[in-house]
């Protein structure tokens, strides 16, 4: 699909990486990252040796496990960035997801976290679903979401690993649904952001990637 998207905007693929081929990136000005939380780090250090940037959405794995001397990591909105210090180059951009939809999802949910900064009778609580073949749980995406409210309200974080309480369901061939819930003794409110499909993830990291062409 990422294929696809990127053959219809005018780039060409010049390397295509799969289990059991030869990591050869034949001169690409850049690659994007999407496989398993095992294999993610060694795939970008990999694309770096043969001097390749890196778009990656593969989650369930550290980013931090990248710090090196030579490298700076950088926060930004809803994801990371690391660049060369000597020549400030990013060299990669990753984000738990790079759907534009959930992107302005995530900026909903910031709103709506600092709106709640008032409203202490409110307990949020997130939902996330996906299919069965997810390895990662809860996802990425949702540790964003909870990260972004306790950013803004300290004060809520706790439950499992010391994040907002996360349920994870998997089931079917779900593409991912995640909902931030406020509970209250008098009304509740929920934003929900529901995936028809794989094809805005992938879109999202082209986007993202012609941004560092």
């Amino acid at each position: 699909m990422i294929e696809e998207i990127a053959l219809s905007r005018g780039h060409e693929i010049v390397a295509r990486i799969d289990v059991g081929t030869p990591f050869e990136l034949n001169g690409a000005e850049i690659a994007i990252e999407f496989t398993t939380p095992v294999t993610a780090k060694d795939n970008i250090l990999r694309a770096w040796a043969q001097g390749v940037p890196v778009v990656c959405g593969t989650t369930g794995w550290n980013v931090e496990e990248l710090r090196d001397e030579s490298l700076e990591l950088r926060e930004v909105e809803s994801g990371k960035v690391i660049v060369k210090k000597s020549t400030q180059k990013t060299m990669l951009v990753w984000k738990s997801n790079f759907s534009v939809g959930v992107n302005i999802f995530f900026a909903l949910n910031r709103q709506l976290a600092a709106a709640m900064a008032m409203q202490p009778q409110y307990t949020p609580s997130i939902v996330e679903i996906h299919h069965i073949h997810k390895l990662d749980k809860p996802s990425g995406t949702a540790k964003t979401l909870a990260e972004q409210i306790e950013k803004i309200l300290p004060s809520l974080q706790g439950g499992d690993g010391g994040r907002l309480p996360i349920s994870s369901i998997r089931e079917g061939e779900v593409p991912g649904t995640h909902e931030v819930k406020w509970d209250s003794e008098e009304d509740t409110i929920i934003i929900t952001h529901i995936a028809k499909g794989r094809r805005g993830f992938a879109l999202g990291a082209v986007l993202a990637a012609e941004e560092l062409v």
